[in-house]
């Protein structure tokens, strides 16, 4: 079964003008959604932004970004994963591997939409998915900046950190999507916000792709996606394109994080977002805009 959020939980939503737009997955019968802003004609540089958020968010993570991005001449493309946002929802936990969500992007930014010479901006699981696309596509990818996020290959033991998310994920009743974005960020969220972010789940039986995701990342050496992120990562260590890790000062890390992404990326750059936690979109979402525009402006 498939559950589809009904349109009215997103009415009103704060500072989410956006128009929505949907496109279906061949031989499925998923919808996705995204946004796709894009800037006055006179005023375009040709550039694209591909946006891909984590868990348990969805493209309103990006609300703030998205609009100075645009503003600087930027067309800016934000899918909601499929289990999140505005996307469908199948309700069978085993309709959610690695390799389906890579196959459901992979058919939304390259075969659907055709999207090339791409600047990436990964968030969380954004960047597990991201980042394999990366290194099995890096013709179609101009610049990356991540924030939040790695590529696991399960050849590390998990953190503690990671083994406590991966209880709370499963044993939460009720998964409260909010709850998680409010724990990872330093500013308080505020209520409107966090409706937003609870808008795509109206009960349990939308969530388990968020309840999922957790259980899909790599723990040990043997697991689905560790050898295909294992390759990925030789073609991530030979790049050449600009890459930027942006660490939030008070994340609390993502699998291999920080450290992997900028001592195995040649040439890779690092900015720190201050007074920020892992969703450090919310705490200082203008701040990285300008950052990411910064970084397209200079490379």
């Amino acid at each position: 079964m498939i559950r589809r959020t009904p349109d009215a939980r997103f009415e009103g939503l704060v500072d989410y003008p956006f128009e929505p737009h949907y496109l279906d997955i061949d031989s499925t019968p998923l919808r996705v959604h995204y946004l796709d802003e894009r800037p006055d004609p006179d005023n375009a540089s040709g550039e694209t932004v591909l946006l891909l958020h984590g868990e348990p968010t969805w493209s309103y993570l990006y609300r703030h970004v998205i609009p100075p991005l645009v503003a600087a001449g930027h067309r800016c493309v934000a899918p909601d994963l499929v289990g999140f946002g505005k996307s469908d929802k199948p309700t069978g936990r085993f309709a959610y591997t690695y390799q389906s969500h890579l196959d459901w992007l992979r058919q939304v930014v390259f075969d659907s939409l055709d999207l090339s010479d791409v600047t990436m901006v990964c968030h969380d699981w954004g960047g597990l998915l991201g980042l394999r696309l990366l290194g099995e596509h890096p013709d179609k990818f101009k610049r990356v900046v991540a924030t939040s996020t790695s590529m696991p290959t399960g050849d590390r033991e998990p953190s503690g950190l990671l083994s406590i998310w991966l209880q709370i994920s499963q044993r939460s009743n009720p998964f409260v999507a909010s709850q998680v974005v409010d724990r990872g960020t330093v500013t308080e969220l505020d209520p409107a916000v966090g409706a937003a972010y609870d808008a795509p789940f109206p009960d349990e039986s939308y969530l388990q792709g968020a309840r999922q995701f957790p259980l899909l990342i790599p723990l040990t050496p043997y697991d689905e996606a560790s050898e295909p992120n294992r390759k990925a990562w030789e073609v991530l260590r030979t790049l050449s394109i600009p890459f930027l890790y942006v660490h939030a000062d008070h994340d609390y890390g993502v699998g291999e994080g920080r450290a992997t992404l900028g001592e195995a990326i040649p040439g890779a750059q690092e900015v720190v977002l201050e007074n920020a936690g892992h969703f450090g979109l919310e705490d200082r979402g203008a701040e990285f805009a300008a950052v990411v525009g910064g970084f397209m402006a200079a490379n």
